[in-house]
């Protein structure tokens, strides 16, 4: 069991719900002032499905920007994903990377408000996943947390790694448009306990 395979998991939430930008916003002449809430039952998920406060059926409450589940479940238990239908999955993110509200007036939940992309919003994610599998006649038991950020506006990529202006390294990169900065990594079987990955920059959220 590869466990850092289920971070695929974390590339839904690119896709959920229909990506917004800047150039929308300007376009409908609307600001921060006049958004759209989710409990107005005007906004829609790139399914076409109402969205709603509290938790949905699959586990994703864009209120307050969680998911809690079980991993196939964040797939809406597509047939790709039951390998893993047995593992638990947690998200959490903040209003850069998928708000709860609709300001550029789409008719969907907004990413990145105000920027033309993920780089320099300051966007991060948390996953949080567990499990157990058997190896060798073994009861393997497992968890694997990561951190990723929106890379700052001058920072740069270079072979797969994402740096500061000045050079420091801040995480390899994923998706591109974002640097892994902390992996934290426990597996019974595997021999992998603890701190498996830290930014040379910072790893804390909310200061990117």
């Amino acid at each position: 069991m590869n466990i850092k395979k289920a971070i695929s998991a974390l590339a839904l939430m690119l896709l959920l719900v229909t990506t917004t930008g800047v150039a929308q916003a300007a376009k409908n002449g609307k600001g921060a002032d006049k958004c759209t809430t989710i409990q107005s039952g005007e906004l829609v998920g790139s399914d076409g499905s109402q969205l709603s406060v509290g938790y949905d059926e699959w586990g994703y409450n864009y209120q307050a920007h969680l998911f809690s589940g079980k991993y196939c479940d964040a797939y809406h238990n597509a047939a790709s994903c039951q390998e893993y239908k047995d593992d638990n999955l947690m998200m959490k993110w903040n209003d850069a990377w998928l708000s709860n509200k609709d300001c550029d007036g789409d008719g969907s939940l907004d990413r990145h408000f105000g920027y033309d992309g993920y780089i320099g919003s300051g966007a991060w994610l948390t996953n949080h996943q567990s499990g157990n599998y058997e190896e060798n006649g073994e009861d393997c038991s497992w968890n694997y947390f990561v951190k990723i950020v929106a890379p700052p506006a001058d920072a740069y990529l270079e072979d797969g790694i994402w740096y500061s202006a000045d050079g420091t390294e801040i995480g390899g990169a994923i998706w591109d448009d974002f640097a892994i900065i902390q992996e934290v990594s426990n597996d019974t079987c595997a021999g992998e306990h603890g701190l498996q990955v830290k930014s040379d920059l910072r790893s804390g959220l909310g200061n990117w």
